[in-house]
């Protein structure tokens, strides 16, 4: 039974109704306890949060003894982007090499797999999928998180996936609204701009939320990024001529529009995080996602307070706020309903079945599988903020598995290639990118490794931009830890 501490007034109740905080630890604190009892509707997980399923599911249980209606959110795409799995990898490969794949179907067992999973531990809200179309190929925060650069693959995969996630009776969240695919800055970092005019921006950006829309999405999550022939003055998360014009208005979407991380360098390094929560509800979202970086009741407060005196000083309508707060409950009530529905039977393999039809394999003339263990050369770029570097990639420890002996090294920028020849000795080389074609110096090493071992073997773990080369090239359209063993596989004639 939900009850709420004595003494919370309606205003307090529905100001920290909106909050999606964080917090650290593994299990709740004492603080987030005592704000469920007064009011607080939300919790965000992330990786640090998550040590097994087991825990998970103690974690989960714990916040539904003090509130038995509570979102449980998590920033679960599956792919590069996995909290669930945080410290082995992904048993799913992520949207890019689903939409390689472009089965649809296969697109929705996954997602229903994942939400199933998710629903297992007692998650109810999952932050996705990415519906960005990922038309700019130097884009640092999105590429293999988008299930492609053509809109109309994005969208009938968008809605695929909001299908199959929903069915196990986890809300879904189509992000980053109004579409981040065509950005060359980070969120995480500065504020990017978009300067699409509107019909581009409604033949490709639009086209992936209007079929998740469509699809029944429970969400949508604005982002940080300014787009002028929308709103030349405010970003996407603070716009009302973004959230309630065109969203709601235009789009016709009448479920919950959650913020990105607030935390985020886009909002708290521009407005500030108290000034931006105020302008996102006022704009139209109803949630305010935040504790990606911030995860403390101090936190909590300086929110909830500075959205009760934005309503007390005539800033923000008491009206908007209460109906921001009824549309996180209409979720939690859809949870409740939905968990009973979505029982389904478990496809323990259904992600690696996806990792291996997305390959895409180039063989040279004179490729024949390994036999001896070989030398894996990582070069490694700088992970972005929203994969995190706590999640293993690669594929050196599939190939131990399957070639027992083989050793790896990692290598960053600079003379990585002659470093990598060293350190192989005389063994065979398999070097493994992320994204070559964002990376000048990881280029130069691949040119510099081939000069020196034309046999090296090429696997490419991110967007596969740039040309094949190598003894083999295997593209695996991401970097989860089935990707890996798919790839693995090929190079050792499994």
């Amino acid at each position: 039974m939900t009850t709420f501490a004595s003494g919370t007034d309606t205003l307090t109740r529905d100001a920290l109704t909106v909050l999606q905080p964080g917090f650290t630890g593994t299990a709740a604190p004492d603080w987030l306890l005592r704000r469920l009892g007064e009011g607080l509707a939300s919790v965000g997980l992330f990786g640090r949060n998550i040590s097994s399923p087991e825990q998970l599911t103690a974690l989960t249980a714990q916040l539904r003894a003090e509130r038995d209606d509570v979102l449980v959110a998590i920033d679960e795409e599956g792919g590069d982007v996995t909290r669930l799995e945080v410290r082995t990898g992904s048993s799913f490969p992520g949207n890019h090499a689903l939409g390689a794949v472009d089965d649809v179907e296969l697109t929705r067992e996954v997602a229903a797999e994942l939400g199933r999973r998710l629903a297992a531990c007692g998650v109810n809200f999952n932050w996705a999928p990415s519906a960005d179309v990922n038309s700019n190929p130097g884009n640092p925060v999105i590429g293999v998180r988008s299930f492609g650069a053509d809109p109309a693959l994005v969208a009938r995969h968008t809605a695929a996936y909001v299908t199959g996630l929903q069915s196990a009776g986890v809300a879904a969240c189509a992000k980053h609204f109004p579409g981040h695919g065509d950005t060359n800055v980070d969120s995480h970092h500065a504020l990017p701009r978009i300067d699409a005019d509107p019909t581009v921006l409604a033949d490709r950006e639009l086209a992936p939320f209007r079929a998740a829309i469509a699809a029944g999405t429970r969400a949508v999550m604005s982002a940080h990024i300014l787009v002028p022939a929308l709103d030349p003055d405010r970003p996407a998360t603070l716009s009302g001529r973004v959230l309630t014009e065109l969203l709601r208005g235009e789009l016709g979407y009448d479920g919950l529009i959650v913020t990105d991380g607030m935390e985020m360098r886009a909002i708290a390094g521009t407005y500030g995080i108290e000034r931006g929560s105020v302008l996102a509800v006022a704009a139209g979202a109803d949630a305010i996602c935040v504790g990606g970086g911030l995860a403390d009741d101090e936190t909590v407060r300086r929110l909830r307070d500075a959205l009760m005196a934005a309503v007390r000083a005539g800033e923000l309508a008491e009206e908007r706020l209460a109906d921001a707060a009824e549309r996180v409950r209409r979720l939690a009530a859809w949870t409740a309903s939905a968990k009973a529905a979505g029982q389904g039977g478990a496809d323990s393999e259904v992600g690696l079945r996806a990792a291996r039809r997305a390959l895409r394999v180039t063989r040279g003339d004179t490729f024949t599988p390994l036999t001896e263990a070989p030398y894996v050369a990582a070069l490694t770029p700088v992970a972005n903020i929203a994969v995190g570097d706590e999640t293993p990639w690669g594929v050196a420890a599939e190939l131990a598995v399957l070639l027992p002996g083989t050793d790896s090294g990692t290598f960053t920028a600079g003379d990585a290639g002659s470093a990598a020849v060293a350190a192989a000795g005389k063994r065979r080389i398999v070097a493994v990118v992320r994204d070559e074609h964002r990376h000048p110096w990881m280029a130069a090493a691949l040119d510099t490794l081939l000069r020196a071992r034309p046999d090296t073997i090429v696997v490419e773990m991110g967007v596969p931009q740039a040309a094949p080369r190598g003894a083999l090239h295997i593209a695996t359209f991401g970097a989860a830890r089935v990707c890996g063993r798919a790839a693995a596989e090929v190079v050792a004639g499994v």
